[in-house]
């Protein structure tokens, strides 16, 4: 897979490209860069996810970021790891 590019555009950050095992190093390398008054995470351009990038997504979602955009294996991820709709940890069944 391509690595997943990083850019900011005003408070969001958009990511283009697959966040897998081998892109998901260099993109946090990239978004920690940019973070500062970031409010969103545009991840539209993402066309899937494996559980790294899951869990990058996480992180970014509970230091309050916005995840906008759903790619392919989000849904089914966060699913299984028993997230809720904003990647954080729901309450317990």
């Amino acid at each position: 897979m391509s690595a997943a590019h990083v850019r900011r555009d005003g408070d969001v950050l958009r990511i283009e490209g697959a966040l897998d095992r081998a892109a998901v190093p260099a993109a946090w390398d990239g978004l920690r860069a940019l973070l500062a008054g970031a409010t969103t995470v545009d991840v539209t351009a993402v066309p899937q996810v494996d559980s790294a990038g899951l869990a990058l997504l996480a992180e970014l979602a509970a230091a309050g970021l916005r995840i906008h955009g759903a790619p392919a294996g989000l849904a089914e991820l966060a699913a299984a790891y028993r997230l809720d709709a904003t990647l954080g940890f729901g309450p317990a069944a």
